[in-house]
């Protein structure tokens, strides 16, 4: 028998990135159920706010749907070093054609980044972070803190998902019937936005089964939203961390 068999798994990444993670689940055994909690779209006026570009010294993408909306910045920035936040943002710039030279070492978020010998001393050069809108500011205030001139591209947009009433009872029935075990939020956004979609009857069903998470600083987000369900914690948001996450976590709740 499969490890996650009878494992129910609600995975609620956008829908571009949801289906990776789902097979690899399916792999294992687990049962999947699809809820977008965001929807990502590109900024379609980003190149004209933008401006003109100059040289740039370095140019950090921050996730792989970065790369999927902002890689035609490197059709003028062929020989810059590229940096990656994380494996997955690395593997698009790769299969895009692009070499990563600078990436984090442990955690994949800007905190470990910041850590990389390339990014301690950058007074005089010219960084260009390539994100969404709205996202955390850390990695740009503490790069123009080290002195870099600093200049942010945000080539697409979270928005939450309006999933349809009958999406959301058809949902609720499959937790009242004990096929949801497991509760995906791969960022704090995702989560808040999940918790802020669900009916009051969802959210009861929600605080019932487990929640897994990439890491402590969501694990403490999601808890300041009022979550007190279980949490597991994965060691990040890539696809198979989450179902290693998964794995041990079964693994000990069977005996194995």
């Amino acid at each position: 028998m499969l490890a996650l068999h009878g494992v129910g798994v609600l995975v609620t990444r956008p829908a571009q990135q949801a289906m990776p993670l789902c097979r690899l689940l399916e792999a294992q055994g687990a049962t999947t159920l699809r809820l977008p909690a965001i929807e990502i779209r590109g900024n379609g006026d980003w190149r004209e706010r933008l401006g003109a570009l100059g040289n740039f010294a370095m140019i950090i993408f921050t996730s792989a749907n970065a790369v999927r909306f902002g890689a035609p910045l490197l059709a003028e920035n062929r020989d810059v070093t590229l940096a990656a936040i994380g494996p997955a943002t690395a593997r698009a710039l790769n299969q895009a054609g692009y070499r990563v030279t600078v990436q984090p070492g442990a955690t994949f978020d800007s905190e470990s980044l910041l850590l990389h010998p390339r990014l301690e001393r950058l007074t005089g050069q010219r960084v260009l972070i390539v994100k969404g809108s709205h996202g955390r500011g850390l990695l740009e205030q503490e790069l123009a803190r080290r002195g870099a001139d600093v200049v942010t591209a945000d080539v697409y947009q979270r928005l939450p998902a309006a999933p349809g009433d009958a999406e959301l009872a058809a949902l609720l029935d499959r937790f009242q019937a004990g096929a949801v075990h497991v509760i995906t939020a791969t960022s704090l956004e995702i989560a808040a936005h999940l918790l802020h979609l669900a009916t009051p009857a969802l959210r009861r069903e929600f605080e019932r089964v487990h929640w897994l998470l990439p890491g402590e600083r969501i694990a403490a987000g999601v808890r300041a939203l009022g979550l007190s369900a279980p949490l597991l914690r994965a060691e990040s948001a890539e696809d198979q961390d989450l179902v290693s996450a998964l794995l041990r976590w079964r693994s000990s709740t069977s005996g194995a």
